[in-house]
């Protein structure tokens, strides 16, 4: 990838190094982000903790009101977290489904084809070899006497 494109494409997305380097890069760029975003809302909520005592609260509604408004720093922190796990099951399931799979599907058609050519090396015994007669039963004639639709 040239200094001067910096956007990823599917095509750099297809090499195993390059999906490596995507994920490192991305991990570098991503956690000192979320990092940032949880210290910052841990540091906001200690100050309006500390100073938000507005007149006429009640009780423990100061620590409330903080935790309150510093919730969706939090949750963007958290959010920016769950983006690495999940490239890295974007790589798995791709590694899984794009590289792997034909390798699976090939043995397995060279092992369903060796089951063939084996199958058809052990030769059928022949008529009246091996088979069992048939038996007569004593019910044969039950039915005789009955026609169809009377």
């Amino acid at each position: 990838m040239s200094a001067e494109n910096n956007r990823w494409t599917p095509d750099h997305m297809r090499s195993p190094a390059n999906r490596a380097i995507h994920l490192e890069h991305r991990r570098a760029h991503l956690q000192p982000l979320a990092d940032d975003l949880r210290r910052i809302a841990r540091e906001m909520q200690a100050v309006l903790k500390e100073e938000g005592r507005i007149e006429g609260d009640f009780p423990g509604q100061p620590w409330l009101r903080a935790n309150h408004v510093v919730k969706p720093l939090f949750d963007a922190a958290d959010s920016v977290e769950k983006v690495l796990p999940a490239l890295g099951a974007f790589n798995a399931r791709f590694q899984h489904s794009y590289e792997e799979l034909p390798d699976k599907r090939e043995a397995k058609r060279q092992k369903k084809a060796l089951a063939r050519q084996q199958a058809q090396a052990i030769e059928p015994p022949a008529a009246g070899e091996g088979t069992v007669p048939a038996q007569p039963t004593g019910f044969d004639d039950v039915f005789d006497g009955l026609r169809k639709g009377a």
